[in-house]
């Protein structure tokens, strides 16, 4: 059964923190395509009892900066791959600072030095839902895969703000992105 939960406490927080992969979801405000994108690489943070954050890595697109951009719906999804079986929804308005910006800054020291970090998106949660994730199969994680790390590892800052005028300037769905 799904049960609402007043705030992110130390607990919660905690088990947010062990797990391995979280997915991001968001949709531009009429029609267009709903966007949903696996995230890792210890890259949430919860930063309150209603707000959490994740250091959002250079991707082939850039939805989740768009709609936010345009609307500021968000939800991030986690559940456990392993042990008691969880589910939780945090949905709220999301919004995105990327490289440069005050909050970006603000914000890092909170996360590893990634490569090709391109900005912070935070979520200011106004429900907090726990389900049973009875259905969901338990699997092993083994490590991060190191393909994006070493990726944008090889690239100058200059080829990053190229990469992103190339190709994270718009949604797929042509909202604007990043104004790199």
């Amino acid at each position: 059964m799904a049960s609402v939960i007043d705030s992110l406490d130390d607990q919660l927080a905690e088990w947010i923190h062990a797990q391995p992969v979280f997915f991001v979801a968001s949709a531009p405000t009429d029609g267009g395509h709903v966007n949903l994108s696996p995230k890792g690489h210890d890259s949430l943070r919860v930063l309150g009892p209603r707000s959490v954050a994740y250091l959002d890595l250079t991707g082939s697109g850039a939805e989740t900066i768009a709609h936010t951009r345009q609307n500021g719906r968000l939800t991030i999804m986690l559940c456990a791959f392993d042990g008691p079986p969880r589910i939780v929804r945090l949905f709220g308005t999301g919004t995105a600072h990327p490289l440069g910006a005050d909050r970006f800054a603000e914000l890092a020291t909170r996360f590893p030095e990634l490569p090709g970090a391109r900005s912070i998106v935070e979520l200011e949660v106004d429900r907090i839902q726990s389900s049973c994730g009875y259905a969901v199969p338990f699997m092993a994680f083994d490590r991060e895969r190191p393909t994006l790390r070493q990726w944008a590892a090889r690239k100058t800052p200059e080829d990053l703000r190229d990469y992103w005028a190339a190709k994270n300037a718009a949604s797929i769905d042509g909202l604007p992105a990043l104004d790199h």
